[in-house]
């Protein structure tokens, strides 16, 4: 912009977005994790490749509407890969609903929230990765839970019942299993370590709709796409 004095320019201010902080380590974190980041958003050319610039994307779709938006993941999906999308406006809603994993950022409109599968309730691009480690944990914590939980009722019940074993050490044994399956539980935590904060306090994630589990499938290339 040019500012001018009684007709004369006398000086010139750029406006321009300000990248989170936290954005480059989260699109490191995304890369670590197999899956290829892509920012598409309906900003110009110019902004939207120094934003992608400072953040570490090589892949940038500028100035498209929503509606190419949708046809963008759409085209991904054709092709085999599996595809994430994180928005938190009204033109990223038929993104998102038509992405395999659709992510609404906690501070974004209802529409965006309304058509994600996963709303992040902390509104830092690192929950992004935090939730994407979550999702790959929780299948595995969930078949040990299930190993530990009949194993032990498989094994102590029978014997109880057949006189082989004291009730009293298959009750404990049962205790047992669910200590067990609560403390391994507990372990997804790790899946979310301390990150620094942006002006909010750490939150859970949330969800709401259809749950996804892994979207890291073998043989299949994964891709976030972000409008931010």
């Amino acid at each position: 912009m040019i500012v001018e004095i009684d007709d004369r320019p006398t000086g010139l201010l750029t406006v321009g977005d300000t990248l989170r902080p936290t954005s480059p380590e989260a699109v490191r974190d995304v890369r670590a994790l197999g899956i290829e980041p892509v920012l598409v958003t309906g900003d110009g050319a110019a902004p939207a490749h120094a934003m992608a610039r400072q953040g570490g994307i090589d892949t940038v779709h500028a100035g498209v509407t929503p509606e190419e938006k949708e046809r963008i993941v759409t085209a991904l999906r054709a092709e085999g890969r599996c595809v994430a999308v994180i928005g938190d406006g009204v033109n990223d809603a038929a993104a998102l609903a038509s992405a395999d994993l659709g992510m609404a950022m906690g501070g974004g409109t209802d529409a965006a929230i309304g058509a994600a599968d996963i709303t992040l309730v902390r509104d830092d691009m690192l929950a992004v990765v935090d939730a994407i480690r979550l999702t790959r944990r929780t299948p595995s914590t969930i078949r040990a839970n299930l190993i530990w939980a009949f194993g032990y009722n498989v094994v102590t019940v029978p014997l109880a019942a057949t006189g082989w074993l004291n009730p009293m050490v298959a009750a404990a044994a049962m205790s047992a299993s669910s200590v067990l399956v609560v403390a391994n539980s507990l372990r997804l935590r790790s899946c979310a370590p301390g990150r620094p904060q942006t002006g909010t306090p750490p939150a859970p994630l949330s969800s709401h709709g259809p749950a996804a589990a892994e979207h890291g499938h073998p043989g299949r290339k994964s891709d976030v796409l972000s409008d931010r």
